[in-house]
This record gives C-alpha cells, structure tokens and sequence, in this order.
C-alpha cells in the first residue's frame, strides 16, 4: 500500500477564509488563543484561565498577517502599542462579535508543524464509501 502524502495543516486557510468572510460581510472578526502555549506573545495582563481573545480587525490590527504557521498583527491595549504574536495551532477559535458566527478547532487539528502524521483507523475500520438510493 502506498504511503500517504503529508498534508499541511488545514487550519491557517480556514481562518484566513472566516477572516475574510466576517470582514466582507462588516462583521468584527475576533480569535481565542491559547496563551499558554510555547511562542504566543500577548499582553499577559490580558489573559484569563489560560486563553485571550484578541480583536482581529483590520481597524484594531497593524500589519495583520496570518500565514500558515504564524499570526503576528499590532495592537494596542489601554492606549499602549505591543507587538502580537503566536503559532497558528494556538488560535482555538475565531468568531464575529455581532453574530457569534465563526468556528471553532478541534483538538484534533491542532498540528504543530505539519508533520504529525494523520491516525488511520485500524485495518477493517476504514469508513464505507455512501451508497446512493433512487426513490421515485
């Protein structure tokens, strides 16, 4: 059996898309970050049980840019400039202030590099393809 090709994470695109998505539909896109991990440079001051929620609009950022393995973005907090940043697998959620729309990541997919191969099921689990009925 071949060997599967390492796909990289889907995360960055989905939320560069709901990014983007909120921001044309004049929603106030806002993310939820995991501050305790390694490499995310917030306002400590700012963080509760572990987590911070950040305003990502384009009028409350500098220089947003969401590649796909870092966030990093300007902001200012209590009238004060700091310079943000984290891993992308450090975003938990991403969701518009006005509606609450957005989505959030599953454990599962919080990949660190890429790298972490993807679990198959166990020999005779693999998923059954649909099966199509006609009804008239």
């Amino acid at each position: 059996m071949a060997e599967e090709p390492q796909l990289s994470s889907r995360r960055p695109y989905l939320l560069r898309a709901m990014h983007e998505w909120m921001t044309d539909n004049g929603q106030t896109p806002h993310l939820v970050v995991d501050a305790a991990l390694e490499g995310v440079v917030v306002p400590r001051q700012y963080v509760q049980n572990g987590k911070i929620v950040l305003n990502a609009s384009y009028t409350a950022t500098a220089g947003l840019m969401i590649k796909n393995d870092w966030v990093s973005f300007g902001a200012r907090f209590d009238g004060s400039s700091f310079d943000v940043s984290f891993p992308v697998h450090a975003v938990l959620a991403i969701y518009s202030r006005e509606s609450s729309h957005g989505m959030i990541f599953a454990d599962e997919e919080a990949e660190t590099d890429g790298k972490t191969p993807a679990t198959k099921p166990p020999a005779g689990d693999e998923p059954r393809r649909p099966k199509l009925t006609i009804i008239k």
